[in-house]
């Protein structure tokens, strides 16, 4: 890997962390009930999530083909802005179409975007659900 990937996949990484540090960071998550301000926070943080990981994409990218139409066929995806946060998205979000598929490293990135795709918004249901003193 080049040194520019190295650096936007450090950036990307520390940025992704720190969207999560965030997330659990702030007070507001230890409220009861549905709070706006905590809602925008998991939106923001699952947002920032997103960029950081399409960041990782583009730099993976770089290298190699990350991305293909079929495993059969093997076609590549064009690694544009607009495919590599499309992926991101359904990624994150554990919709998995299924039109573009990972290939090599991007498929250990792939499954951490979705293991915080489910667990970040799992956090914020059951830490809205509790009752707990300020």
């Amino acid at each position: 890997m080049s040194g520019l990937n190295t650096i936007l996949l450090t950036i990307a990484l520390l940025f992704i962390s720190l969207n999560v540090f965030w997330f659990f960071k702030r007070k507001t998550y230890k409220q009861t009930g549905f709070d706006g301000r905590l809602f925008a926070q998991l939106f923001v943080s699952l947002f920032g999530v997103m960029l950081g990981f399409t960041l990782i994409y583009y730099a993976l990218s770089r290298d190699s083909v990350i991305l293909v139409t079929s495993l059969e066929s093997m076609n590549a995806v064009e690694p544009t802005w607009e495919n590599l946060l499309y992926f991101s998205g359904v990624t994150l979000l554990s919709i998995g179409f299924g039109d573009l598929l990972p290939i090599g490293l991007t498929r250990l990135f792939a499954i951490i975007e979705g293991a915080i795709g489910i667990l970040l918004p799992s956090a914020f249901f059951i830490k809205s659900m509790y009752q707990k003193d300020k």
